[in-house]
């Protein structure tokens, strides 16, 4: 086919056996007719092809986020046993390991609580029997002195047993309203006579062990109640976090201080009171709280003057 020589006509050879056939078309005349039936195929099976790998992707990217979702409610706290890994080969394979790694670290969780348990609940013999030799003894500055060492050490124990307490809860998260729950706490500061302050709105409600963060905002309150004269407790929602912000009026803590306070047993007495008692395992209860609900507490200075402590958990 010739269509460069001829500005109206189309030169057509045909081969024979013993030469060629020519003829001649009008170029108007001209026409391929494989090219609409062949954008016809182009396009029809670019759209299955696209379909097909559309359905495709949106089965593996469930599969996906299935597992982030269920990966995500077990750092908060809430298991997820209807889980079942399911996609393709390697996304499954990613979710066997996940369920194998949850079962280690509920088990690593129930073994440590336990043995902490069990341990704090075996020092409460001994101590009893110390306690009632002691009592038995005449009064004088040295059995004074043991009787003191005697009376922290079941703070301490007392202490643990709450730590073991919080950890082996097998409270299961539920909604509830946070002004209800708070106002329960500051119930029972007024009875006790003390100084406090509430200002949370009605409509907040979230899903939490209630008990476990009752527990929480205790702590941060009793702690602030034992070193100043005044505590205020608010609370507001965003569109991704519930804070729960607890002040006081006390002497604070210094800045550069406030991670060493979240480690168990540490006590600044240079900074607070040093004729109040304690453990100090308060915010280190506090802190596992927050972090089990996939949250965290952070400290700071309160415009009260005393020390600012922050509870910020996840919707």
């Amino acid at each position: 086919m010739n269509t460069q020589s001829w500005p109206n006509d189309v030169e057509i050879r045909v081969q024979l056996d013993d030469g060629a056939m020519i003829f001649f078309a009008q170029r108007d005349r001209v026409f391929a007719t494989t090219g609409p039936i062949f954008l016809f195929w182009l396009i029809t099976t670019s759209v299955l092809l696209g379909a097909t790998a559309i359905i495709f992707m949106r089965n593996q990217v469930r599969s996906i986020l299935r597992l982030a979702n269920a990966a995500e409610a077990f750092g908060r706290g809430r298991d997820s046993p209807d889980y079942r890994p399911t996609g393709a080969t390697e996304v499954r394979k990613a979710g066997y390991a996940f369920i194998a790694m949850r079962e280690r670290i509920k088990r690593h969780l129930e073994q440590r609580t336990a043995m902490l348990a069990g341990v704090s609940h075996d020092l409460r013999t001994p101590l009893t029997r110390i306690k009632l030799s002691l009592a038995m003894q005449p009064e004088n500055e040295e059995i004074n002195a043991l009787r003191n060492d005697v009376a922290e050490m079941e703070k301490m124990v007392e202490a643990y047993l709450d730590f073991a307490r919080n950890e082996a809860a097998d409270e299961d998260p539920g909604p509830f309203r946070l002004g209800e729950l708070l106002s329960e706490i500051a119930g029972n500061v007024e009875r006790a006579g003390a100084s406090i302050t509430t200002d949370v709105p009605a409509n907040i409600s979230m899903t939490a062990r209630r008990s476990a963060l009752k527990r929480a905002v205790g702590n941060l309150v009793n702690n602030g109640l034992r070193y100043a004269n005044h505590v205020w407790i608010a609370a507001r929602r965003t569109d991704r976090h519930v804070e729960i912000t607890v002040d006081d009026d006390g002497p604070g803590i210094s800045p550069d201080k406030y991670e060493e306070v979240f480690k168990p047993f540490i006590r600044l007495d240079e900074a607070r009171n040093q004729n109040e008692s304690g453990v100090g395992m308060g915010l280190t209860i506090v802190r596992d709280v927050a972090r089990a609900h996939g949250g965290d507490v952070t400290l700071g200075k309160s415009e009260h003057g005393g020390l600012r402590a922050i509870i910020r958990l996840p919707l």
